[in-house]
């Protein structure tokens, strides 16, 4: 029987190993906070590696949706999961969930199953509502209690910057899952085919349509960050980190000459150190 500071740990295990990113951002925070946290997180990467990687996502989506209505009610679910459902139930005792913004990434996350190509840039951004927003507002009542219709606007405008970059940045591995995040509205003002992205081309009209996106992603970081003084302290230099280490995967792949295709850009421990020092609270 896994107990709740086993739970926890593994909580966190599974976000030190899948986003380096956060981990080092959020571990700034207070230890009941920080862990509050490892646990949201491992609800999203769990969903998320339903849908990409297992053999039969439509089913154990439903399964893990199923799930969560339990744990709505009161239940905490057994399973493969049930690490993560008993930390999450111990968050829900001490914050007030919200739990509408669990259910839309949930949702977000069936999209991944059903659609693999968007038409215009409003429907990427709901796309990126669903499985990034989301997390924001998911983690608005353990990071800002007092502040979360305050802050509202700011936290999906920070997971629209980020699911921006997640997809600035992925384009060459979410090829290899046949999914196309960049708006066909967007390919044919800049006139770049499906074949161009396909033959991993990177041209000047690659540079000004990936540029055209990464500006907007730095738009909703900067309305993000003019929030930022709303939180408190103890959150504050956490959620600004964050917002700057992501935003610093964008200069990256700049600097690396817009290599997408092939090799995945990160910023490197130092350079999140650099940026770190920097901030104050």
């Amino acid at each position: 029987m896994v107990d709740i500071e086993n739970a926890y740990k593994q909580c966190e295990k599974v976000i030190k190993h899948h986003s380096k990113t956060f981990y080092k951002a959020f571990s700034l925070l207070p230890e009941k906070k920080k862990k509050a946290v490892w646990a949201v997180y491992a609800f999203c990467r769990i969903v998320d590696d339903i849908v990409d990687e297992d053999s039969s996502p439509h089913k154990e989506l439903a399964l893990f949706e199923e799930d969560f209505h339990l744990f709505l009610n009161g239940t905490i679910p057994q399973g493969e999961y049930h690490f993560m459902w008993l930390a999450l139930h111990d968050v829900s005792i001490h914050y007030n969930l919200q739990k509408d913004a669990f259910l839309d990434m949930i949702t977000g996350q069936r999209m991944d199953l059903v659609k693999t190509r968007y038409n215009t840039t409003d429907e990427v951004l709901t796309y990126s509502y669903h499985v990034a927003s989301s997390v924001g507002l998911m983690l608005l009542p353990i990071l800002a209690p007092q502040k979360i219709e305050a802050l509202r606007e700011g936290a999906i405008s920070l997971g629209l910057g980020m699911q921006l970059t997640n997809i600035l940045r992925d384009i060459g591995d979410d090829l290899g899952r046949n999914r196309i995040y960049l708006p066909k509205e967007l390919m044919d003002y800049y006139q770049y085919s499906e074949e161009d992205l396909r033959s991993g081309l990177v041209n000047s009209s690659f540079v000004k349509m990936w540029e055209h996106l990464a500006n907007e992603a730095e738009l909703y970081y900067q309305k993000a960050l003019e929030t930022m003084n709303e939180y408190p302290l103890s959150s504050r230099t956490p959620v600004k980190a964050s917002a700057l280490l992501y935003g610093e995967i964008l200069t990256k792949i700049r600097k690396k000459q817009y290599k997408v295709f092939n090799e995945k850009q990160y910023v490197s421990n130092e350079e999140k150190t650099i940026i770190l020092s920097k901030i104050s609270g």
